[in-house]
């Protein structure tokens, strides 16, 4: 681990994203404990990640060039995708986006 601490912050799009794919499976679906539970799930992955140390995980092969590394974290069938941004005299893991993985991730993430 690193002895850098690491301020987090969310993108609004991340937030629509999920809301999406959990909203989908408790009302579409009708399955309100999934949907709970994936929001569990996602919350202690980020968590985890930001304790382990965001930039010690494998960054995402680049389509195009990108002003920062994209990192990604596995979550059930879904996809976190993130970044790290040193802002002043700090460093943040800023959370962009909640793909399913059989989304065209290239597409969205250019």
């Amino acid at each position: 681990m690193r002895n850098c601490r690491y301020e987090l912050r969310y993108l609004p799009l991340f937030y629509e994203e999920l809301d999406h794919d959990v909203s989908y499976i408790a009302y579409e679906l009708g399955n309100q404990d999934v949907a709970n539970r994936l929001l569990d799930d996602v919350e202690t992955a980020i968590l985890k990640r930001l304790e382990d140390g965001p930039e010690l995980f494998e960054e995402v092969p680049a389509v195009k060039e990108r002003h920062s590394k994209y990192f990604r974290i596995y979550v059930r069938n879904y996809v976190i995708y993130y970044t790290v941004i040193d802002e002043d005299d700090s460093r943040i893991m800023e959370v962009r986006r909640f793909l399913h993985a059989r989304e065209d991730r290239y597409r969205k993430l250019s």
